[in-house]
């Protein structure tokens, strides 16, 4: 019958479009459910378990897990331990003014002066406080109309550092230099705080042009620690942002125990570390958090920052509870670092051969584990491109890659277990931001670098700052 015939037709045509309206919704559902998913996760973000810095979780933290930090217990009373030599409150020179003090009753007394000169010292106390004066000296240049022995007349000179009718000091200036990088203090507060303490009229001009004249006076000594960063065996890579007349750029830090160099560009990425002048040409260990830039500097040796993937594996474990191949790999890190720390106490200059391929086998074992837990997307029919892998397949790929880099630690036991040289040297840049807001012209920044990287330098040499 023609009639059941379309009948048929209409309902196998509405099943089709049906079958295709379900697929395009759960197609839909599918990729909601995996953006929510990814929400989630970047809102559990945290500096525990991710590479956030700790000024980014805020004033309400959440409580630390007892088995989450990474430092164990030593079982030592805190305080200062046995042998410490301590610090404490002394005297540190004669006292220069002296306060003598008789009973209230003697206040009145006419005969106070006398029982004064005739008491004894029962006790004294010592105040130590500082006391702000300004000290004006003048230069006087004198001259002779004949001189005794020669019989000229003659003309005295002034110093070399003596330029103009009225300056500032050496004393003054270093001050407002200390301000402006150490002190992390702005141009405007340095002006503010001095001016207000000193009543001196220091300028903001001024203040400026003495932070310059410091940047170039120590110019020659910085070229000298990037020769020296670029000669030595092993340093530590890290960059960080920050804003330079309302726009991002990035500070890139080169520095190893001894030495600090830092410098800014408006790249990140490999454009802005080539530009620093250090890698280029460098031969030796680099320790960096695996940002992929540096792994295009192929004439080193890379070494990856491992508390950086502790804190990665962090978060899988926070966001993926079914993730058991996290936890393993975690314990599998501390004990590397451990057996590390245990032989270079003993004196050994390197792990046995067996030990290190003991921990590369387990290695392996946890990332088998960890891919048959993530298996690889597959691609669908009709869509062009990879499939997207997610950050928890993306770190297993990444350990799998790099494998030599994370491990480099235990096979060398020069090289350290993170990278928390870089990190310290350049956490004063957040300082800075947050302290003064941003830096006005990019010179500023510069100098201000320039300045921090001499230093960083001198307070790893014991030279006072």
């Amino acid at each position: 019958m023609p009639e059941a015939k379309e009948i048929i037709d209409y309902l196998i045509n509405q099943n089709a479009e049906l079958i295709a309206q379900v697929e395009s919704l759960t197609d839909t559902v599918n990729k909601l459910n995996e953006t929510i998913r990814e929400l989630r996760e970047q809102l559990g973000k945290n500096s525990g378990n991710s590479s956030k810095p700790p000024s980014s979780d805020g004033l309400k933290k959440k409580p630390v897990k007892k088995d989450r930090s990474l430092r164990k217990k030593s079982g030592k009373n805190p305080g200062g331990q046995e042998g410490h030599t301590g610090s404490y409150l002394s005297v540190l020179s004669e006292a220069d003014v002296v306060e003598k003090h008789m009973h209230n009753d003697c206040e009145s007394c006419p005969h106070r002066a006398e029982c004064m000169a005739k008491a004894c010292v029962k006790e004294t106390r010592h105040v130590i406080d500082t006391v702000v004066e300004v000290q004006i000296t003048a230069h006087e240049k004198l001259s002779v109309k004949e001189c005794l022995l020669c019989g000229k007349a003659k003309e005295g000179e002034f110093p070399a550092s003596i330029k103009s009718n009225v300056q500032y000091g050496d004393n003054l200036t270093a001050l407002v230099v200390a301000f402006n990088t150490v002190g992390a203090v702005s141009i405007n507060r340095t002006h503010e705080i001095l001016s207000s303490v000193f009543n001196i009229p220091l300028s903001t001009g001024t203040v400026k042009n003495m932070v310059t004249r410091c940047a170039e006076k120590v110019k020659p000594t910085i070229e000298m620690i990037r020769q020296k960063l670029s000669d030595s065996y092993l340093i530590h890579c890290d960059e960080t942002g920050t804003r330079v007349d309302g726009k991002t750029n990035w500070v890139h830090n080169a520095s190893n125990a001894l030495y600090t160099y830092m410098t800014i560009n408006v790249k990140r990425g490999y454009e802005g570390i080539k530009a620093a002048n250090i890698l280029p040409e460098y031969k030796g260990i680099i320790i960096h958090d695996c940002w992929e830039s540096y792994w295009k500097f192929s004439d080193v040796t890379h070494g990856v920052c491992c508390a950086h993937l502790l804190r990665e594996l962090n978060g899988v474990e926070e966001n993926h509870p079914e993730q058991t191949w996290a936890t393993e790999f975690k314990k599998l890190l501390l004990k590397m670092k451990k057996a590390k720390e245990k032989a270079i106490a003993h004196g050994k200059s390197s792990l046995s051969k067996s030990s290190v391929w003991v921990y590369k086998k387990r290695y392996d074992e946890i990332l088998q584990t960890a891919y048959e837990e993530n298996p690889l997307p597959q691609t669908e029919k009709g869509k062009r491109g990879k499939p997207k892998k997610g950050k928890v397949l993306s770190l297993i790929d990444r350990l799998r890659k790099y494998k030599g880099a994370v491990c480099l630690f235990l096979e060398n036991l020069f090289v350290p277990f993170d990278n928390n040289q870089a990190e310290r040297d350049i956490r004063n840049i957040k300082v800075k931001t947050k302290v003064s807001g941003c830096f006005r012209s990019m010179e500023g920044a510069t100098e201000y670098l320039t300045l921090m990287s001499y230093v960083g330098t001198a307070r790893k040499h014991g030279i006072n700052l």
